[in-house]
């Protein structure tokens, strides 16, 4: 009798052991699309010059590099970076940071960003960064991003890749542009949180604050797998840029002229006209964007708000804060905070600076999202925004206040 029950139980666990171990979940079946990876990077303007050999030597294999954004820019570093990494022996691919609040204009920044990829010979496929999505609803950011990369492939000839935050790629994504590959960000994390909408990664950014012999300061560190590379990688063909030339950022129709008043500061006078401070720096020619005085005249852009004046908020900076943890919690980017407020150096920012943030909304533009981070409550996160945990656990359906962990991300309203 006794060995009968001994006998029962070792197939239990045996069987126990095989659905535990052998069957696949959810959380495990999202993985990199293949077994080999390669150690990367993503570079921008931010990182300043950078000795690629040096990168090379320390093992880096891949680098992404910032091309452009909107139909206004073109990162100062482009030709620097593409030129010294290609001769490095790197394998390149090129980003672009997309704006678009519609269709057309997604056609146009994809027309912008692949005059800029002409004539270089990419290794990896063109990928399209859209991450901050202002009062835009799940249907409209998903129509401008399929929109972006289908003409980004018609004009290029070359394929495309879509890079998304893993929140954004669980609860936004969908449809078609499903069926590119994933360039996924989420630091922290021992792998990638399973998006619902893909089947695997082909690109995992898991730190913002990496150190390469070559970069001074911090870099973004990714693995990527085979399925980033291009099949075809000969040279892209030339393509003429928007009618606009896309060399300077649009004017504003209209202007009017205001004093400063004591106690008045650029990011909020920006959010007070609806602009940003990058604009306000530029119409008015200011050097310094941390000292305007009283009794001044400014320069500031009339533009009709359709009556809301939403998306824009002020931030004051925390001890202990960095820009990369501001941008996590406002669903935004380090480089568009650092655009809007004219910060030169993405690590030199102090306690008690105000700085002007975009918060990335849809649908509903009375909520923000947080991240939560290491040593949070709900108790600590509702008095810091001085709401309830009443409402945050109702808004965001949490069944559980006790249990919440670093990294999910809930609405705050």
């Amino acid at each position: 009798m006794v060995q009968r029950k001994i006998k029962e139980i070792f197939i239990i666990l045996v069987c126990f052991s095989f659905l535990f171990y052998v069957l696949p979940t959810t959380s495990q079946a999202f993985g990199p699309s293949d077994d080999v990876l390669y150690e990367g990077i993503d570079v921008s303007n931010y990182q300043g010059e950078i000795d690629f050999k040096k990168v090379k030597e320390a093992g880096i294999q891949v680098v992404y590099i910032k091309a452009s954004e909107g139909t206004y820019y073109i990162d100062p570093y482009l030709e620097r970076n593409y030129q010294k990494a290609k001769e490095n022996g790197l394998k390149v691919g090129l980003y672009h940071y997309v704006v678009a609040r519609t269709e057309e204009e997604a056609k146009r920044e994809a027309r912008f960003f692949v005059a800029r990829a002409s004539g270089k010979d990419l290794d990896c496929k063109l990928a399209m960064d859209f991450e901050t999505f202002g009062s835009l609803n799940k249907t409209e950011i998903n129509k401008i991003g399929i929109t972006f990369l289908r003409e980004v492939e018609r004009l290029s000839g070359k394929q495309a890749i879509l890079y998304s935050n893993a929140y954004t790629a669980s609860n936004i994504w969908s449809g078609e542009n499903t069926k590119y590959p994933l360039w996924v960000a989420e630091y922290g994390a021992e792998r990638p949180s399973n998006s619902g909408t893909w089947k695997s990664w082909a690109g995992w950014q898991y730190a913002d604050n990496g150190r390469i012999n070559g970069i001074r300061g911090y870099v973004d560190r990714d693995k990527f797998t085979k399925e980033v590379f291009l099949g075809d990688n000969s040279t892209i063909p030339p393509v003429d840029p928007p009618d606009d030339g896309g060399g300077n950022e649009p004017t504003p129709e209209k202007t009017k002229k205001i004093t400063i008043k004591w106690g008045d500061t650029l990011s909020e006078l920006a959010v007070k006209y609806n602009t940003t401070v990058s604009e306000l720096v530029k119409l008015n020619n200011i050097a310094n964007p941390n000292l305007i005085y009283a009794g001044n005249t400014l320069i500031v852009p009339v533009k009709n708000t359709g009556g809301s004046s939403g998306g824009i908020e002020i931030y004051t900076i925390q001890k202990g804060d960095t820009l990369s943890h501001i941008a996590q919690r406002y669903n935004t980017t380090v480089q568009q905070i650092a655009s809007d407020n004219n910060i030169q150096n993405i690590h030199l920012i102090h306690s008690g600076q105000k700085l002007q943030i975009r918060t990335s909304c849809y649908g509903d533009c009375g909520h923000r999202l947080y991240t939560v981070r290491k040593g949070d409550t709900l108790w600590s996160i509702a008095r810091r925004f001085n709401t309830s945990i009443a409402n945050i656990v109702r808004i965001n359906h949490i069944q559980n206040p006790n249990r919440i962990h670093p990294g999910q991300m809930f609405r705050i309203r």
